[in-house]
This record gives structure tokens, C-alpha cells and sequence, in this order.
């Protein structure tokens, strides 16, 4: 292959469209804009948002809650997720992200204890439920608070 035979993957370029250029283009005289009013002009148009003066929604509907912007995020697994694993593995947040049970690691991971776990594990963690603890122990393994 030489630098004269490559092209651009089929559909990914399409032709420009000349605005303005007469009759025949389909897309000529107004070049689109119909006649007059503020999208016509030039520099004409409004901001995003913007309701023609109206008072926009964003600020007719109420203020709800709090967004607590020290509140920390865990990434949730259950124990019966980590039954992926095998037996005498060391599980932590890397581990879960490669197998693709936890999509991303946020603030760190928090182990909850929804379902069974059958094998002995090692898991590594920012936080456990009492429950998830106690099954893990009880199926032998270790848990290790990071």
C-alpha cells in the first residue's frame, strides 16, 4: 500500500454542502435560514437555554436536597459475584475491574452480602457489611480492610 492509494473508510467523508451558491443547489437565495428574523442575521441566534424572554425552566422549578461534595462512592459487589473467582485467590478492586464485575474502581469498593460464596478467598476492601464479613469468614477466607 503507498501513500496515494489510501482513503477514508466508506460513508465516514461526505460532500460539503455550499449554502448560498445559486437556485440549483437546492440551497441557495436564503441558504437556509427562510427570510428575516433572528436566526437569519448574521451573529444572529440565542444562547442555550434561552426561552424567547420567558423565565426558563431552570429557574421556575424548586431547589431539591443536597449534594454533599465530600460524600465518598463505592463501587458495590456482592459476595455470590465473587464466587469468579477460585479458590486461595486474592481479590481486590484491580482483580474486579479485569473480570468486569465492577465497571469502574470510584472512591473504593464495598463488599455487600447478597448471596452465598462457596470459596475461600482473601478480599481485599474499603469497607465490608457485617453480613459479607461474616460469610466470607465463615467460607473460610480472609478480609482485609484497606
Amino acid at each position: 500500500m503507498k501513500l496515494h492509494e489510501l482513503s477514508p473508510a466508506a460513508g465516514s467523508v461526505s460532500d460539503v454542502k455550499r449554502k448560498g451558491r445559486g437556485p440549483g443547489s437546492g440551497n441557495g437565495k436564503t441558504a437556509g435560514k427562510g427570510h428575516k428574523g433572528q436566526n437569519a442575521r448574521s451573529g444572529g441566534g440565542v444562547r442555550i437555554g434561552f426561552e424567547g424572554g420567558q423565565m426558563p425552566i431552570t429557574r421556575r422549578l424548586p431547589k431539591r436536597g443536597f449534594n454533599n461534595i465530600f460524600a465518598k462512592t463505592y463501587a458495590i459487589v456482592n459476595v455470590d459475584a465473587l464466587n469468579a473467582f477460585d479458590n486461595g485467590a486474592v481479590v481486590s478492586a484491580e482483580e474486579l475491574l479485569a473480570k468486569k464485575i465492577i465497571r469502574k474502581a470510584e472512591d473504593g469498593l464495598r463488599v455487600l452480602g447478597n448471596g452465598e460464596l462457596t470459596k475461600k478467598l482473601t478480599v481485599k476492601a474499603n469497607a465490608f457489611s457485617e453480613s459479607a464479613k461474616a460469610k466470607i469468614e465463615a467460607a473460610g477466607g480472609k478480609v482485609e480492610v484497606i
